[in-house]
């Protein structure tokens, strides 16, 4: 692989920033330093930059319960009880996933799949890590089967370095949008497991109803949502059930893959999610396609209240509620989407993104490389549920909130997440500098 060039001496015409922020245009032999109008920018190698290393092994028989984050090339997934580098540090694919970054706050364990910032030479950390976002790691690759990351060739590559007054102002502002967007996140693992928590309490483990049986007050409920739950429980083929409760398949309370797009549809664009873009709730990208150009695959149309799960790695947790979805936003044939029919869409929502179900789903999934269910196998799922439709309401009226402020929640960081992308390169580069940034995020606010 050849090495990369520094670009320092060539003469040519290109845009940089003025002495005040502004994008124009510059001649390099009339003015042949970045530095006298960046004040203070260098061009650097990125092994001057910061010093990386390489994680360590910690095979999973060795790992002992505890609170350190262990650090894989696809980020956290997993804890530790010994602190393998002092925190914050800054972690990189090495093999396997390359080219994500993560900036980690606390002492961490590196695994070997990895690299970590050894040193950073006096630079900040979160700097470090929004530079090395712009740094093109497939350029580093050895090329094998697995990728991997040639640090030799990652040490050479050229980058701008700011002064540290504006690296610690870039961090900041690109740092402000990504901890919004990391506490939406929180958010929401909290909102939604508030109603999953409810559901089970609920349906699962009929805790009201035990309650009243046992003489005590159901807790966390008025009055008037208390009355609706029975007092007793009565044997069934299924097991013991409140009375007047009954097991149902979802196939009964729902329509499975209801609304296809067609041929006649009037619809000049399609935005198109795919299974690999999605997890437990979220949706990292959208697609946009002009009509006739999406793949045969995006065919699934989406209602309001739809809960839509992956039928592929079902275990995965590739799902999402769709509130609000544009009229042409369409999903894979590998999601089975369920429209609420005879049952409130919180209450479908939450049923089908029990862990239980989930582990179900996965025993049951078939075929190799890509184990996949049947959407009957989904439809087949069934749930308790009670005649008194009044539960089901009083369920969806305390939960749907919960569902819709995460959803509102999303669809903010997907914005905070688009200003931080247009944002980024622009600081990195030096053609906007901190105080039009800071403007920047004030009219998006």
């Amino acid at each position: 692989m050849s090495k990369p060039q520094k670009n320092v001496s060539r003469v040519s015409t290109r845009q940089t920033p003025s002495a005040h922020g502004d994008v124009g245009l510059r001649d390099e032999a009339a003015n042949p330093t970045y530095e006298s109008i960046a004040g203070g920018w260098n061009e650097k190698t990125l092994g001057e930059v910061l010093t990386p290393q390489r994680g360590f092994d910690l095979p999973a028989q060795n790992r002992k319960p505890g609170k350190v984050p262990i650090v894989s090339s696809s980020g956290i997934t997993d804890y530790h009880s010994e602190v393998g580098v002092a925190g914050p540090g800054v972690v990189t694919g090495r093999y396997g996933t390359i080219g994500q970054v993560f900036l980690i706050k606390e002492d961490y364990w590196p695994l070997n799949t990895t690299l970590w910032v050894k040193d950073f030479h006096g630079n900040d950390p979160r700097f470090t890590s929004y530079l090395l976002r712009t740094v093109d790691f497939r350029s580093c690759s050895d090329k094998s089967s697995v990728p991997g990351v040639n640090r030799n060739d990652l040490h050479r590559i050229p980058v701008l370095l700011p002064p540290l007054p504006e690296q610690e102002a870039i961090a900041h502002i690109l740092g402000t949008l990504d901890d919004k967007i990391e506490l939406n996140r929180r958010m929401n693992a909290t909102l939604e497991a508030m109603a999953r928590a409810l559901f089970h309490s609920w349906f699962v483990d009929f805790a009201p109803v035990r309650a009243k049986l046992d003489g005590r007050k159901p807790a966390g409920l008025d009055g008037a949502t208390a009355a609706l739950f029975p007092a007793h429980f009565l044997n069934s083929e299924d097991g013991k059930l409140p009375v007047g409760w009954r097991y149902i398949a979802i196939e009964e309370l729902c329509a499975i893959n209801a609304w296809t797009l067609g041929k006649s549809d009037d619809l000049d664009t399609l935005e198109y999610v795919e299974i690999s873009e999605v997890s437990r709730g979220n949706i990292a990208n959208i697609a946009t396609y002009q009509r006739g150009e999406e793949p045969s695959r995006a065919r699934r149309r989406l209602r309001y209240g739809d809960t839509v799960l992956s039928t592929v790695r079902p275990d995965r947790g590739s799902y999402f509620l769709a509130l609000n979805p544009p009229e042409n936003r369409v999903v894979s044939t590998g999601f089975a989407v369920l429209t609420p029919t005879k049952a409130p869409w919180a209450f479908i929502h939450a049923a089908l993104t029990q862990a239980d179900f989930s582990e179900h789903l996965g025993q049951m999934a078939d075929g190799g490389a890509y184990p996949a269910v049947r959407p009957e196998i989904i439809g087949a799922w069934k749930v308790a549920v009670p005649d008194q439709a009044g539960i089901l309401d009083a369920f969806q009226n305390i939960c749907a909130p919960l569902f819709e402020q995460a959803e509102a929640n999303r669809s903010q960081s997907r914005t905070l997440a688009t200003l931080r992308d247009t944002l980024l390169p622009k600081l990195l580069s030096g053609k906007l500098r901190a105080p039009e940034a800071l403007r920047e995020m004030k009219k998006a606010a």
